[in-house]
Parts: C-alpha cells; sequence; structure tokens
C-alpha cells in the first residue's frame, strides 16, 4: 500500500457521502476525512506520556495502546500457522498434467494475445517504443486478470534497476490504483471477523478507502475509545484466487521460457516459486501483524529507534482485518518540506541502511518491500515504515550464510561469495565453484561496461543469464527481497542524498558494523571486521570500475547507467543477420 497512513480529523458519520474537495492526490480512491498542511499529515495523540512498550519496540512515543504480547490473543498459534502455509506451496507449484482450465485459459489468453499484438506492432520498431509497448500490453493484461497478477506487476514497480525503466514505470500504476470493493462488502468482512457490527466497534469508519491494492484496501476510523486508527481489510475470495492463480502459472510458466525479451523475466519457473512464496502470508494479516512486532522489537534491541513501526490492535486482528494505530508525516517524496523542517535526510538515509542491514545480518528478520510508498518521514526527523506483508525471514543456516555474503563482499572473497550463495539456496548444493569462477570470467581483470561496444555488451548480457540458468541459480525469497530493497535504497539515495560519495557510504557503515557487532561477527563467521580492512575493490568491480577511482556519485554512476543502456537499445536496434 502507500499513503494510507496519512491522517487527519474523521467524520462520526458513517455514511455521509464523499465531498468533491475530499479527493487526495497520490491514494487510489478519495477520502473525505484527509486533510493536509503544507504537505504535513498531522494527528491528535491520544496520550501525553511514553507508553510502556516502547522499552521493547521501536513504536511512537506515545501511542493510542500499550501492546504486552503476554496479553495478545491473536498471536497464538501463530508459528505453526506460518509452517502450515509454507508447506502449502509444493502442492501449489506442482506440474499438473491439466491446468486449472478456466484461470489457464483466461491468462494464456490474454498474457499470450498481448505478446503476440506487441511482437506484431512496437516490436519491429525496436527501442524505447519496443519495450514501452510490451510493457503496456503486460500492464494491461495483468489488470483484469486479478489480484495475484496484479500483485506480481506490484513487486515488479518496486524493482527499479533490476527491471526495465519502461517497465516498472508502467506497473507502477498498479500500486494503490485498483478499483476497490464497494462498503457494503468492507462492512460484511469487518463484521464477519470481528462477530461485531461495525458501530459497535467503530465511532467512525470512511466509507471511502484511503488507498486500495490487489489484496487488501485501507480506510480511516476511529474507535469507539476514540483512537484514530487505520484498518486494512482483505478482499473477499482473494485468498482462493491467488492460490487457483498460483497453480495455472505454475502450469504456464516453464512455456515462457526465453519468449520474454527481459533479462529479469528469463525464468518464469523460478520467479513464479519465488511470487508464490512471497505472497502466501499476505493472505493472513495475522502473520503480518506478528511481522509488525517482530522488527519492532528488533529496531528497539538495535537501538534504532530512528524507524517507527505502527501499533497493530492488541485484539482487533484476524485472518482479514488489521487494525492499527494512525500515524503521520512527510510522504517520501517532500524532500523540501524535510529540509526546511530541518531534517537531516543523508543522516536519515544511513540511518535507515543500517537498519536495514542490521536485520538481515544480525537478527535475520528484515521488511521486504521497502519503497515510497511504505514509508513518510515524521517531523521530528523519524521514519515510520509500514506494510509488513512481506518480510524476510532466515533460519540461522541461511542468516549465517548471509552474514558471510556481505563480509566476504567486503573482503572481496569472490570463492567465498559464491560458497555463500550456494548456502543460502541460489546454487544447487553441488554447484561447482571453481567452474562458475572460470565461466563467469570472474578471476579475469574487471571490464568496464561503458567501454564495450553494443554487441559486446549485449553478449556478456546474454552469456551470463544463459549461464546462471544452467546453473540453477535463482533468487531465494530473502535474496529477492534484499535485492528488491537495495534497489530502492539506491533510488533514495538519488532522491535524498545524489552527491554523497558511495565509497565513503561503504566505509561509514562497515566501520559501524565492526564497532558495534564486531565480537558477534567473529563468533559466527569467523570473520574480524576490526582487523580485516576494508577493499573497495570488489565493489569497484561490481560496477565495472577500476581500483584507482576514489569518489563515486549518484549522479556519476545514474550517468554510467545511460551510457549502457544506450549501448544495450543500440543492440536491440542492429537487425538481425
Amino acid at each position: 500500500m502507500s499513503v494510507w497512513y496519512v491522517s487527519g480529523h474523521v467524520s462520526s458519520d458513517f455514511n455521509r457521502p464523499p465531498r468533491a474537495a475530499d479527493a487526495r492526490a497520490g491514494a487510489g480512491c478519495t477520502s473525505g476525512t484527509v486533510g493536509h498542511r503544507k504537505g504535513l499529515a498531522f494527528m491528535l495523540q491520544a496520550s501525553t506520556s511514553s507508553s510502556p512498550d516502547v522499552e521493547f519496540f521501536a513504536f511512537s512515543e506515545r501511542g493510542p495502546w500499550s501492546l504486552d504480547p503476554a496479553r495478545i490473543t491473536w498471536l497464538a498459534g501463530l508459528t505453526a500457522l506460518r509452517v502450515q502455509t509454507q508447506a502449502e506451496l509444493p502442492e501449489l507449484l506442482r506440474r499438473r498434467t491439466i491446468p486449472p482450465l478456466g484461470r489457464f485459459l483466461e491468462t494464456a489468453y490474454r498474457i499470450g494475445g498481448a505478446l503476440l499484438a506487441w511482437r506484431i506492432k512496437e516490436h519491429p520498431q525496436g527501442g524505447s517504443v519496443s519495450r514501452a509497448g510490451i510493457s503496456r500490453r503486460l500492464r494491461q493484461a495483468a489488470e483484469p486478470l486479478g489480484p495475484a497478477y496484479i500483485k506480481l506487476g506490484q513487486i515488479i514497480s518496486s524493482g527499479k534497476g533490476l527491471f526495465p525503466d519502461e517497465l516498472v514505470d508502467e506497473f507502477k500504476q498498479l500500486r494503490d490504483q485498483v478499483k476497490p470493493e464497494s462498503f457494503d462488502v468492507v462492512r460484511h468482512t469487518v463484521e464477519e471477523d470481528l462477530g461485531r457490527s461495525l458501530e459497535s466497534v467503530f465511532a467512525a469508519f470512511d466509507r471511502e478507502c484511503l488507498a486500495s491494492a490487489s489484496i487488501a484496501q485501507v480506510h480511516a476510523a476511529t474507535l469507539r475509545t476514540g483512537e484514530d486508527v487505520v484498518v486494512k481489510v482483505q478482499r473477499p475470495q482473494v485468498a482462493k484466487s491467488v492460490r487457483q492463480d498460483i497453480q495455472a502459472m505454475a502450469w504456464i510458466a516453464p512455456h515462457l521460457v526465453g519468449r520474454i525479451p527481459v533479462s529479469a523475466l528469463a525464468n518464469p519457473p523460478a520467479l513464479v516459486e519465488l511470487f508464490a512464496e512471497t505472497i502466501i502470508e499476505e493472505l493472513d494479516f495475522r502473520l503480518e501483524a506478528e511481522n509488525m512486532l517482530d522488527i519492532a522489537r528488533v529496531f528497539a534491541e538495535a537501538g534504532k529507534r530512528i524507524i517507527v513501526v505502527p501499533r497493530p490492535h492488541p485484539e482487533l486482528v484476524t485472518k482479514r482485518v488489521l487494525v492499527m494505530e494512525r500515524l503521520s508525516g512527510f510522504t517520501y517524496q517532500d524532500v523540501d518540506a524535510m529540509k526546511a523542517a530541518g531534517i537531516d535526510t543523508t543522516a536519515m538515509l544511513q540511518a535507515l541502511i543500517i537498519s536495514f542491514l542490521e536485520g538481515a545480518m544480525i537478527f535475520g528478520v528484515f521488511h521486504g518491500d521497502l519503497h515510497g510508498g511504505n514509508l513518510f518521514v515524521m517531523p521530528e526527523g523519524k521514519i515510520a515504515l509500514f506494510d509488513y506483508g512481506i518480510t524476510a525471514r532466515m533460519d540461522e543456516t541461511r542468516r549465517l550464510a548471509f552474514l558471510r555474503l556481505m563480509m566476504l563482499g567486503a573482503a572481496n572473497d569472490i570463492r567465498g561469495q559464491l560458497e555463500a550463495y550456494r548456502d543460502l539456496g541460489a546454487l544447487r548444493p553441488d554447484a561447482d565453484i571453481e567452474q562458475i569462477i572460470r565461466d563467469l570470467k570472474l578471476d579475469q581483470p574487471v571490464v568496464d561496461p561503458t567501454k564495450l561496444s553494443s554487441a559486446q555488451l549485449a553478449h556478456e548480457i546474454q552469456y551470463v543469464t544463459k549461464a546462471l540458468i544452467g546453473y540453477g541459480a535463482k533468487l531465494p525469497k530473502p535474496l529477492m527481497v534484499f535485492v528488491k530493497n537495495m534497489l530502492f535504497i539506491d533510488d533514495a539515495i538519488a532522491h535524498l542524498a545524489p552527491e554523497i560519495n558511495l565509497f565513503e557510504q561503504v566505509v561509514q557503515i562497515y566501520t559501524y558494523f565492526a564497532e558495534t557487532h564486531g565480537e558477534r561477527m567473529v563468533a559466527e563467521s569467523g570473520i574480524d571486521p576490526s582487523r580485516s580492512s576494508l577493499d573497495l575493490t570488489g565493489f569497484k568491480a561490481s560496477i565495472g570500475l577500476s581500483n584507482d577511482v576514489e569518489s563515486l556519485t549518484h549522479r556519476d554512476l545514474q550517468k554510467r547507467r545511460e551510457i549502457i543502456r544506450a549501448r544495450l537499445d543500440e543492440a536491440r536496434d542492429r537487425p538481425r543477420a
């Protein structure tokens, strides 16, 4: 979801029709209760004293209620539920002789029709016209196919840098612009899950949603006890339709290998498996609420009070309904307002990066869907972080592999990194590491991609993609969402601090981990960051730079990307012999 936490006052009337002046830019639908004050949303705090739960959780200082996990009834049985949910995946992904015919035929018709129309009309023109054409047609095909395909598009929309810009920009239209369910449907779902009438729980409940996405929509409301809240309500029948769609995707995916001209989509079966693992837990809001608690606990334990997690309600959480506290702040895009308020956006960005890396490397759990619509900046400079449906969790084996991956990357140990990738599940257990190093030329001098011709660059990308598929390479969920989050952080650097020296930032972050977690890292990985000097050679090599380059800003990096993109366009446009 995106801007659904931006708050104002709520009406005391359940049935008041929306006013024309209620329209709010950026939301998937309008709300009659949302106000702005020069880009800053506002709310009244329910209390003036600190909440007891902030000792253990990274919550707002004065919450509408205080959480005691021992008294939260909806937490019971969630460990077993999470295991049970993941156990569904093999059956959902099983290749069937006959697919779910109804959904398969509709999917084949729409996706196949989109690819055929693109092949006939835009593909012959090549370049940006071709990319824009296939992006638009895939988005138009996804919309009528329903929640699962819309969610897949939303994941792609947050993969700037991993997917072509045209595809990302086109699929951004799916983030919060999905047609909302009627208020009668919302009322029925809330009352059915809570077992009470809407009026007995809420003093006010906006008829119009703040935003509407593939799985759910959200409404501003006020409890009978006076607290301003946000209510996330799942679409009816979405759990059933998503499972049917996963089965249809699993059947058709092998037939799409090599047919979609986007390198990041070169292995559709692996993408479907990853997608299924990601979306299946989003279908039960109790798991999302538990994610909120766990990540809030991690931030608190790490001392990262710059991140604020909204409190889920201690009672009003069910499989399809999630009631949480309402917070306020500047939108991610409003950099001028942040700076006018005296907020140091560079320091804030560094704190966000460290918090994210700490969750992954030290605690094994982190928010898996960072993008501009899932956060805003509070007036005091803290970051309010939302939407925990996609949360990465690593068992101890994978967490230690991830820790080794990051530490060995800092030491430029290529062989050790590949072994860590293997232990994470990105490579087959029997992968021949030495052969991979030779095949991918990782033991050879760095080649600057901006110095390659268009034909050479296209050949290298095709060669590496084919080789990785041959090794059975894939992105397990924790690694995929980590990469996706890093792509957002790349965008955030461009947005909040485009002139910082990226090399200096890497050194500062490395130093933080060496000083703060050095002893633990030695015990768990055998690598002592306080004794091992940071080797930026590998980082520079990853972007095609020689080791004598001393400074790199995001603007410099973007210029390199534009050169590479132009060369690839040239390669695609060249007539084939």
